[in-house]
């Protein structure tokens, strides 16, 4: 049970750092917590969206952060699932007026947990 305790720590806080990288428009952070291979997929009001993980950041990198528009942080973790060396987390992250859910999967790649694919979608409130 210690291991499975260590191990949701260490999730929650690489998940945290990812939060943190969204809001605040910190690139480092978010190359920081994907696997460079990653993909990001999933629709936006319906619309399909597929990228790289590089054509992601890019995106990041080219628009006001949530924190220089004055929004206030309110990303939240829902759950988290950890198999072994592999773990899933549902999280949501309200940004730009959108409610979105991502649906995180994370392996634990040379003794260190990375992001290596986010599904994203919008729902309405």
């Amino acid at each position: 049970m210690d291991h499975f305790n260590k191990n949701v720590g260490s999730v929650s806080d690489l998940v945290m750092q990812y939060f943190e990288g969204i809001h605040n428009g910190d690139i480092e952070k978010l190359e920081g917590v994907f696997h460079p291979q990653a993909l990001v997929v999933g629709d936006v009001k319906g619309v399909e969206y597929f990228k790289t993980v590089g054509q992601y950041i890019e995106g990041v990198k080219s628009r006001k952060s949530p924190k220089e528009l004055g929004e206030t942080f309110k990303m939240e973790i829902v759950s988290i699932e950890i198999i072994n060396q592999t773990a899933t987390v549902k999280a949501r992250v309200p940004i730009f007026g959108y409610n979105y859910y991502d649906l995180l999967s994370l392996a634990m790649v040379d003794g260190k947990w990375i992001i290596v694919n986010k599904l994203l979608t919008h729902v309405n409130d």
